[in-house]
């Protein structure tokens, strides 16, 4: 008979470095080193709940939650998690979600989740959704933000065909302009001695593109972008993709390497060399090279920025869902 466990970020880490019950861990913002490190820095205030469903020793699902008040909402925070979601083994995900609603229902700790964002693909709409409705909980959902994302092609000429004339001269002609000013070099670096000083370098710049990015990066900002690369360079995940103008860093982009798919998380570049358009050309660099690693997806992840749509990602909506449980 299955049951519910409580569980630390420690016996999280051993069920995704063991692959338990072939779990599906959809992206790295669900990921036990994300979770720990975001809960470290930004949950004070709230009551940490973390659950596993198990059934003997095999676990069939994890809700990563957070309380507040009688509140439950997913452990992560929209201002660094891009989207979020439940980790269940596929094929159990109409059982999970029932023995952990029954233990809502049952505890009366629990009265609402408060769920977001959420990709349209994640377990909560596509799953979760359906079964509170069918128990007669009144649900809400609401798109609150949008993401984009593309399948990558096998190569880079046929990357450069599914973007329309116009964007294609651009990028052509940018990428252009930038080799014929001088001496350039990207990497898109993955060896953890590397990464210690290309993220300074990320560091830098990031806080030098833009003044809203100035104003993100406090200094509790910073120490928690400091713990992310640690803990995502230690489970093997983390690269910095680093344009070098003349030998010098002038923009870079941080992002994670997971399931055969790349997530552009943030960039930065030098105001000085805009003029050879170094913040887009890291971003175009970045996705060639991707193309070149035999990537499936590149994912532009959360916001409207006009270069996503034109790079070739397509808009997803993001939602938030609300369940109060009866």
């Amino acid at each position: 008979m299955p049951s519910i466990t409580s569980e630390t970020f420690e016996t999280l880490t051993d069920y995704w470095s063991a692959s338990t019950g072939n779990l599906y861990w959809s992206s790295p913002f669900v990921l036990p080193a994300w979770l720990k490190v975001w809960w470290q820095h930004f949950g004070t205030g709230n009551e940490l709940h973390l659950l596993s469903v198990k059934e003997s020793a095999q676990v069939i699902g994890i809700a990563p939650l957070q309380l507040k008040g009688n509140t439950a909402s997913i452990v992560g925070g929209e201002n660094v998690c891009d989207y979020l979601d439940f980790v269940v083994t596929p094929g159990r995900e109409t059982e999970f979600f029932n023995i952990l609603l029954d233990d809502f229902q049952q505890k009366k700790k629990i009265r609402k989740l408060d769920l977001g964002l959420l990709r349209p693909d994640s377990l909560v709409i596509t799953r979760l959704v359906d079964i509170a409705r069918n128990r007669g909980m009144a649900v809400k959902i609401q798109q609150v933000d949008v993401s984009y994302e593309m399948d990558l092609l096998s190569t880079w000429d046929s990357y450069l065909e599914i973007l329309n004339t116009k964007q294609r001269h651009e990028v052509r002609r940018k990428l252009r302009r930038l080799s014929d000013a001088g001496d350039v070099r990207y990497s898109l670096l993955k060896d953890r001695n590397e990464l210690v000083t290309s993220f300074e370098h990320f560091m830098q710049l990031f806080s030098q593109a833009r003044k809203d990015k100035a104003n993100f990066m406090t200094p509790e900002m910073a120490a928690f972008f400091h713990s992310l690369a640690t803990a995502t360079a230690g489970i093997g995940i983390l690269r910095i993709g680093m344009l070098e103008f003349k030998g010098q860093p002038v923009a870079a982009v941080m992002c994670f390497d997971y399931n055969n798919r790349i997530y552009l998380y943030n960039s930065g570049f030098n105001h000085e060399y805009e003029p050879l358009s170094v913040g887009l050309n890291s971003k175009v660099l970045c996705i060639k090279e991707s193309i070149g690693e035999g990537k499936s997806r590149f994912e532009f992840l959360k916001g409207n920025e006009v270069y996503k749509q034109r790079l070739g990602g397509k808009e997803i909506p993001l939602y938030r869902c609300e369940i109060i449980i009866e």
